[in-house]
């Protein structure tokens, strides 16, 4: 995973510029400061070969859980700015970054998937939707299989709304399980400029 310097201050505008180059942000610490990454190979859903175990799909058939859009995102976001290892390095998602996000999704352009369990938030994600892309930042759970029923969801929307791609960034054991590939950065490339010359409502 290739990193680039950042010497300014980031805007809202810069993000949705950097996703559509093929980059996204990344921070290390509370108050570490953003740098753009371009991950080769980069990692990518199949939205037409997503992939449930059958373990996973008996436990989303019994839905027990509610699934919602859009209810919660500032709670979802800071559930997952969490300790996590990315190519050995520890990350964590900033309280800028979490300002950042937060401000594109008043602008429409960031969305969460929430997992609820009565009133209680157990499971959610988040990113953004750009034309027909969705960029897939992180993902948190509180008890089992909630990240991913909120996974499940979310591929049930993109399909609905006719999404092209769904990016997941790095490749991980847990994101291989549901049919997630790696591509050449051009062929990313490829596919991204494909999504993003087409309409979708999220």
């Amino acid at each position: 995973m290739k990193k680039l310097s950042n010497l300014f201050t980031i805007t809202p505008e810069q993000v949705l510029s950097a996703y559509q180059h093929g980059m996204f942000p990344m921070a290390r610490g509370r108050y570490g400061e953003i740098h753009w990454y371009i991950s080769e190979p980069r990692a990518i859903i199949p939205l037409d070969k997503f992939v449930m175990r059958r373990s996973l799909r008996k436990a989303y058939q019994k839905k027990p859980y509610k699934i919602a859009f859009d209810t919660a995102f500032q709670s979802v976001i800071r559930a997952c700015a969490r300790h996590r290892e990315v190519h050995g390095e520890e990350v964590w998602l900033s309280d800028e970054m979490i300002e950042l996000y937060s401000e594109l999704f008043r602008r429409g352009n960031a969305h969460s998937v929430e997992v609820w369990e009565d009133e209680k938030l157990v499971g959610g994600l988040y990113g953004i939707a750009m034309k027909a892309a969705f960029f897939g930042e992180s993902m948190f759970s509180r008890v089992p299989f909630a990240s991913q029923f909120a996974l499940v969801a979310l591929v049930e929307r993109l399909r609905q709304q006719g999404f092209i791609l769904l990016d997941a960034q790095v490749m991980t054991p847990h994101l291989s399980q549901f049919g997630a590939i790696e591509l050449t950065h051009d062929e990313y490339m490829t596919i991204l400029i494909q999504a993003l010359h087409e309409d979708r409502t999220f």
